[in-house]
């Protein structure tokens, strides 16, 4: 054998090693995400007794599947759901609408002051919400707006974030080819209806999933604003399960197994799209 073979056996040879141990890195990465999971699945089967037994079960001897019903019964749960259906869907909607039309002037048109403008709204991403929440609270207060959904809808309607992701990808589409709609008479509606939105469904997509993600998880925002129990949120009504003194820890693993449901939903039907999205829009320079 010579040292040329030598050599190339010995680059093989640590090219698999290298592969290994990426690959154990990303099992192990993997395995801490899943497992949390999968702990739940194995609560929301379990008494509040077995929940904490040590050693742990994962899979329980008599699955409790009342769980599954008690949740519906013991809480107005559905009337929860209802409520989050409809301030997700409204949001998500209003987010791309916004989102999308502010990032097309910001990137195919000319106006004065539009990075100057630009720039003063996506700095607002640096700003922590908790800074100017209760000015918030106050100003919707004063609106009348205290205790509804529509308080949270028009606080979450629009997004910086989705505008510097929107416009990003706008950005990669040539402008000629707006400059040439123009030139056939198209307006500014027109080409962005008939042609900057069907071009964008991998950024769309991709916004769609962090947009309802978020608002279907959030509890701080419900928290301050919903008072009334027939307007809460699934969040706000799996706290109900926590008392002053016990906690139903299996309804509230089993409530959040199935809030988790239209979320899953969601990325599956649009994860073909999720990966050429951000690639697209927050990873470009």
């Amino acid at each position: 054998m010579n040292n040329k073979e030598k050599k190339f056996r010995s680059q093989r040879r640590n090219a698999l090693i290298g592969k290994i141990f990426i690959y154990a890195i990303l099992i192990l990465i993997t395995a801490a995400f899943i497992v949390p999971f999968l702990w739940m699945l194995s609560a929301s089967f379990k008494t509040d007794r077995e929940v904490f037994a040590i050693p742990m079960q994962w899979i329980p001897e008599n699955p409790r599947w009342e769980n599954y019903v008690d949740i519906w019964t013991k809480i107005p749960l559905l009337t929860f759901v209802k409520n989050t259906v409809v301030l997700t869907i409204v949001v998500t909607l209003l987010q791309l609408l916004t989102s999308s039309f502010a990032a097309y002037s910001f990137s195919k048109l000319q106006f004065k002051h539009k990075n100057l403008l630009f720039l003063a709204y996506i700095a607002t991403i640096a700003m922590p919400w908790q800074v100017y929440m209760v000015p918030q609270f106050i100003m919707m207060r004063s609106m009348g707006l205290n205790d509804k959904l529509l308080a949270m809808i028009c606080l979450q309607a629009f997004s910086a974030f989705g505008v510097f992701m929107m416009k990003q990808f706008y950005d990669g589409i040539p402008s000629e080819l707006c400059e040439a709609a123009r030139i056939d008479g198209m307006s500014e509606y027109k080409i962005y209806s008939s042609i900057m939105l069907p071009l964008s469904k991998p950024a769309l997509s991709t916004l769609t999933i962090f947009t309802f993600v978020n608002t279907w998880n959030d509890y701080l925002g419900p928290l301050i604003y919903l008072r009334s129990e027939e307007k809460k949120t699934i969040q706000l009504g799996l706290k109900m399960f926590i008392g002053q003194y016990s906690s139903e820890y299996g309804l509230i693993m089993a409530g959040s197994v199935l809030s988790l449901i239209p979320v899953i939903i969601m990325f599956l039907c649009l994860q073909k799209y999720f990966v050429e999205g951000v690639a697209a829009t927050g990873l470009k320079g």
